[in-house]
């Protein structure tokens, strides 16, 4: 029996089961279905602690006949309970069956899974609590209440308790809309789950011991984002675009931060967001950068977010027109007014003081996003990029300790070339290759960014610094092939130089440097950023 609503056909909901391992918020829902007359079956912990907090219950055993069995292994796989989940309402030789076996339909499934994931990263567990966590009877339900969502509706996450309670409550049950969306959030709910269990039993020996890790690269790589958002257009008005976050990972990204004002994030926004945060969150100190398509062209630290600020900006203040910024600290008052004082698209901090909030309310077209956490804690997962017919997996390229630093040259550079240098080499990193930055004082004053050889890229620092490159020092992300760029960094003023080594003419440039009389520091790493 249906009644329509809308136009769209809502199924009552006079019967529940609901058996969760995640039990936040089932005892309030379940007093709310129950308050409205609906029937609940339950099972084992769930059902104790829905009868222990005054609410009636029908136990899974008195429907089936059975106790549960094997330690809990066999509770809800029995063929009473999946008839009344199966049953299409509007099948009348399906009906005949319910009556003829005594199965009660079930109109709501309330399920959520063991934690396999979570129990299978825990430390020093065994190879058996992990299996144990694999949920047999959960997904199967689940399964089938999604499959047979024309008469059934199946919630596996807490966070829809409350737009399903309410609309039982206002209609009696659940419209068609509701129960197609709540299906396709289960069978995505039980796809990841099944992929975390392969991706987990792949890495096994026959003896259940994990395999060497020969390969961080599953076999089969299975990803699961969620849309955070459609976008007006991509990079261009003619692309579609849509922005996706990833469902695992806690760390402080662009999916969990919020947008506090301003216009809606475009796709580019959205680029140079994650550029500018990750340049950023390398910074050891008060930091702050300005990114303009991809590439920081300002970055520094300072005394606090005004100074740090002030500082980036002056490293090419032309090109910080119209840029994106981003601090590691509390945006206070001074340096909003800063930011208020010239075109910015976007500004993304871990908070705002209230009164920063205040001044940059006034520019009501500035985006301004706060991450909510600082610190860069790492990346999870991969970094991955499609190419025509596949996708391109790598680990992320973090920041180098710099621990292990060689001087080939006569000259060794002074504390504060060397802090200089760190500070280069850290920015160089987001800067696209072939990447070179001058830095002075903790200070971006010259980048020469995505050209196809190394010295021109020099030339285009020395350009961008003028003056500035007297007395600044050099990062280059890749070893120099010729003693060109050498060469031209002396010319522009820069003292002392920071790159990976390694190539084959590795003598030649550092002689170039000890005839300038520069400080050179290998790090025996380089960052190619494409």
């Amino acid at each position: 029996m249906t009644q329509e609503q809308g136009g769209d056909a809502t199924t009552p909901v006079r019967r529940a089961l609901i058996s969760v391992y995640d039990k936040d918020g089932i005892v309030e829902f379940a007093q709310g279905l129950a308050d409205a007359g609906i029937e609940i079956l339950s099972t084992g912990g769930t059902g104790r602690l829905l009868r222990d907090s005054g609410i009636a219950i029908r136990r899974i055993a008195e429907v089936t006949g059975f106790p549960e069995m094997l330690d809990g292994r066999v509770k809800t796989l029995h063929p009473l309970i999946h008839a009344g989940i199966l049953a299409v309402r509007g099948n009348g030789k399906h009906i005949e069956d319910i009556e003829n076996f005594g199965a009660p339909l079930i109109d709501l499934v309330v399920v959520n899974l063991y934690p396999f994931e979570q129990t299978a990263r825990m430390e020093d567990i065994g190879l058996q609590e992990i299996v144990e966590m694999i949920d047999i009877g959960g997904p199967t339900m689940v399964r089938a209440a999604a499959k047979n969502f024309d008469s059934v509706g199946v919630v596996v996450d807490p966070r829809d308790y409350g737009a399903v309670l309410a609309e039982i409550l206002e209609h009696g049950g659940l419209d068609r809309q509701r129960r197609l969306l709540l299906a396709c959030k289960a069978f995505r709910h039980t796809a990841s789950y099944d992929s975390a269990i392969y991706s987990y039993l792949s890495q096994l020996e026959p003896d259940g011991t994990r395999r060497a890790a020969d390969s961080p690269f599953p076999q089969k790589l299975a990803l699961e984002f969620q849309k955070v958002q459609e976008l007006r257009y991509g990079e261009n008005p003619h692309q579609r675009a849509a922005f996706y976050g990833e469902m695992q990972g806690n760390q402080p990204t662009l999916a969990s931060a919020v947008k506090l004002q301003g216009r809606e994030l475009s796709f580019n926004n959205l680029l140079d967001l994650d550029a500018a945060l990750g340049a950023v969150l390398s910074i050891d100190g008060c930091g702050a950068v300005v990114v303009k398509h991809l590439n920081p062209c300002g970055a520094a630290t300072g005394a606090n977010s005004a100074e740090a600020f002030r500082r980036a900006r002056e490293g090419d203040p032309v090109s910080a027109f119209g840029g994106i910024v981003a601090f590691n600290r509390v945006v206070e008052e001074e340096a909003a007014h800063e930011l208020a004082a010239m075109f910015l698209e976007a500004v993304i901090a871990p908070d705002y003081s209230a009164a920063a909030r205040q001044v940059l309310a006034r520019k009501k077209k500035l985006r301004l996003m706060q991450l909510g956490g600082a610190g860069e804690t790492g990346r999870p997962g991969f970094d991955l990029r499609r190419i025509s017919g596949g996708l391109l997996v790598q680990d992320w390229d973090v920041d180098d300790p710099l621990d292990e630093l060689t001087v080939p040259t006569k000259r060794r550079p002074t504390a504060e070339e060397l802090r200089d240098l760190r500070f280069g080499w850290r920015m160089c990193r987001h800067v696209k290759s072939n990447a070179i930055v001058f830095t002075r004082d903790e200070m971006l004053v010259g980048v020469g960014a995505g050209q196809m050889s190394r010295v021109d890229s020099v030339r285009l620092a020395a350009q961008k610094a003028g003056e500035r490159a007297q007395g600044a020092v050099m990062a280059s992300d890749a070893f120099f092939p010729f003693r060109d760029g050498i060469d031209e960094a002396a010319a522009a003023g820069i003292t002392a130089v920071i790159q990976p080594g390694g190539s084959i003419r590795d003598e030649e440039v550092i002689a170039a440097a000890d005839e300038h009389g520069l400080a050179m520091v290998l790090t025996g790493r380089r960052h190619f950023r494409h």
